[in-house]
């Protein structure tokens, strides 16, 4: 029996045609699946445990924990107009009057709705048993810096004029200041913030009551 050979060449030309055979029968599919970003894949190793009896979790000897604290939390009201502010937190109340519903434009002469609205802070200064009051002016940016400086002081001034009225207390310590356009809490690029930053504040130490 004589046994027939191949030769090289065709045997490498079947080989290649059995590989394109092959391809060509492997149906392509695509992936519809979204494509997870790197380092979100779910893990599949448990949770590391923690022994609660390892030494290295207890307090050296002699260490103490810190005394509990109470996170400052701040509650902002304002009304609809945006013409008065109030802020409490675990240890100051702040009013906050925009200087239109107390004085004329560049003025710092009390207006006729001005005393209601300082006699209704002077009704919770007395309801908090606060001896300490602080009363700021602020001004926006428009004019000179002096003369809101000027300005806001005078109109604090006349705030703590009105307080001191109504609240007929000797006992009570206050801090009087101006500061111009400093320490805006809007944009002065538009008039809505600039109407913000015209302001009065008045606040003092909550009461334990």
């Amino acid at each position: 029996m004589t046994a027939t050979r191949t030769p090289p060449r065709l045997a490498l030309a079947i080989t290649v045609a059995s590989l394109m055979a092959a391809l060509t029968l492997t149906p392509a599919q695509a992936d519809d699946s979204p494509s997870v970003p790197p380092g979100t894949e779910p893990s599949a190793t448990a949770p590391v445990e923690v022994d609660p009896n390892d030494p290295d979790l207890k307090l050296p000897e002699g260490a103490t924990l810190a005394e509990p604290k109470v996170l400052d939390i701040k509650q902002v009201v304002e009304d609809q107009s945006g013409d008065e502010r109030r802020e409490d937190t675990n240890a100051d109340v702040k009013f906050a009057l925009q200087a239109e519903v107390l004085f004329g434009k560049d003025s710092a002469k009390l207006n006729g709705e001005a005393k209601a609205r300082i006699s209704a802070i002077a009704a919770e200064i007395k309801n908090q048993n606060a001896t300490r009051i602080r009363v700021f002016g602020f001004t926006d940016n428009l004019g000179s810096y002096a003369h809101g400086l000027t300005l806001s002081r005078q109109r604090a001034n006349a705030v703590q004029d009105v307080l001191d009225q109504e609240l007929k207390d000797s006992g009570i310590t206050y801090e009087v200041r101006g500061y111009s356009e400093d320490y805006p809490i809007a944009s002065n690029s538009t008039e809505s913030g600039r109407k913000k930053n015209r302001r009065v504040e008045v606040s003092f130490p909550r009461g334990e009551n």
